[in-house]
C-alpha cells in the first residue's frame, strides 16, 4: 500500500497551505481520485480533504449571474430551484452524468477535475499511456478506440474528458474561480482544460496548489430554448459516446446567439464556435442545422473503431438544436 498523509482542511488557509506541498492532491467527495489511488494511476503524497469547508453554497451575483460552491454535491446543484430555472442546461447534464449515489457524493469541483476513462490510462496492463507516463507511448492510437477522441487529438493521446457537467459549463461560459497561497484568479472554462499536445499528462491549466472555490455562470438568455443529449451504450450510468450541450436566443423566428459544445468527441468540452457562427441570423431550418452539425466537425479525425463518431456526432447536434429550439 503506497503511504501518505492525510489532512483535513479546517479553513481554506490551512487548505491552500496544505496543497502547496509537493506531492499533495485536494479531495472532496474522492468519486474519481480513490478509484484511481486504488489502481495505482494517482500516488499521492498528501490528501488535503476539503470536504468541510464553506464552499457548497449556491447564491445569486451581482450581475444577476450564479455562483455555485466547488463542494456543492452533482445532486445540490442539480436540484436548486435557481439552477433548474436559470440555467436548466446545466441541470439535465448533470442528471445525465453518473448514478445517483455517484451525484450524491460527487462535487462540481471535482467533476471539473475528473480525468479519462480511456482503456489504456485507468489499466496498465493493456498497454503503454502517455498520460500514466509521459514519453511511453499511445496504445489506444492502434488499439481498441472506440470511445476515444475525433476532434483535437495528437501523436501523444486521443483520450477524451469524461464530464457531462463541464460540457453544459462551456456552452454557458462558466468561469471557475480557483484560489492558492498566491491570491486569486478566475479562468473562463474554455481555458481551463486542455487540449494533449505533446503533454497529455496535464488535464487542466490549474497550477500546483491551486483549488477550486467556485463556478460562475453570467445571466443567460438561453433558459428557455437549451437541451443537453447524451448518446451513450446504456442508459443508466455510462459515459458519452457522444453528448452535445446546445442553447438558443430565439427572436421573431430567428436566431439571435446560438451555444454549441460537445462532450465525448475531445481531450476537452469541446466549443463548436463556427456551428455558432453559422446559425446566427438564420431561421433554425432542417437544412440551417445540418450546415452547422457540418461545419462542428469540420477537421474531424476517426480512427480505426470510432470513425462512427462523427456522423453520430453531426446527427447529435441537429437533433438537441432542433429540441432546443422546441423547448420552453
Amino acid at each position: 500500500m503506497h503511504a501518505f498523509h492525510y489532512d483535513r482542511a479546517a479553513d481554506i488557509a490551512q487548505a491552500l497551505r496544505l496543497g502547496a506541498q509537493p506531492g499533495a492532491k485536494y479531495i472532496g467527495g474522492g468519486t474519481n481520485l480513490l478509484d484511481l489511488y486504488k489502481s495505482g494511476i494517482e500516488r499521492p503524497l498528501r490528501l488535503v480533504d476539503v470536504s468541510r469547508l464553506p464552499l457548497a453554497g449556491i447564491d445569486v451575483l451581482p450581475d444577476g449571474g450564479l455562483r455555485i460552491g466547488a463542494m456543492a454535491s452533482n445532486t445540490a446543484a442539480a436540484n436548486h430551484p435557481l439552477v433548474r430555472e436559470r440555467y436548466p442546461l446545466l441541470a439535465e447534464a448533470l442528471l445525465a452524468g453518473a448514478s445517483t449515489q455517484l451525484r450524491n457524493m460527487a462535487t462540481v469541483g471535482g467533476n471539473l477535475l475528473q480525468r479519462t476513462r480511456c482503456y489504456y490510462f485507468t489499466d496498465p496492463a493493456l498497454g503503454p499511456c502517455n498520460k500514466r507516463t509521459p514519453g511511453a507511448g499511445c496504445a489506444a492510437r492502434d488499439g481498441y478506440n472506440r470511445i476515444h477522441a475525433i476532434l483535437g487529438a495528437s501523436e501523444t493521446c486521443i483520450a477524451v474528458h469524461p464530464s457531462d457537467m463541464a460540457v453544459a459549463l462551456c456552452a454557458l461560459d462558466a468561469v471557475i474561480q480557483v484560489r492558492s497561497e498566491s491570491g486569486e484568479r478566475a479562468i473562463g472554462i474554455t481555458d481551463f482544460h486542455r487540449l494533449p499536445g505533446d503533454a497529455p499528462q496535464q488535464d487542466t491549466t490549474l497550477a500546483p496548489g491551486e483549488l477550486i472555490v467556485a463556478i460562475d455562470l453570467p445571466p443567460s438568455p438561453f433558459a428557455a430554448h437549451s437541451h443537453y443529449l447524451k448518446v451513450r451504450d446504456r442508459a443508466s450510468y455510462a459515459f458519452a459516446l457522444v453528448s452535445v450541450a446546445a442553447a438558443l436566443d430565439l427572436q421573431d423566428g430567428k436566431v439571435r446567439e446560438a451555444r454549441i459544445a460537445l462532450g465525448g468527441v475531445a481531450h476537452k468540452p469541446w466549443r463548436a464556435a463556427s456551428a455558432e457562427a453559422e446559425l446566427r441570423g438564420q431561421a433554425p431550418t432542417d437544412d440551417v442545422l445540418r450546415q452547422a452539425a457540418q461545419r462542428a466537425l469540420e477537421g474531424a479525425q476517426g480512427f480505426r473503431h470510432n470513425a462512427f463518431k462523427i456522423e453520430l456526432a453531426q446527427r447529435a447536434i441537429v437533433r438537441t438544436l432542433r429540441l432546443a429550439g422546441a423547448s420552453a
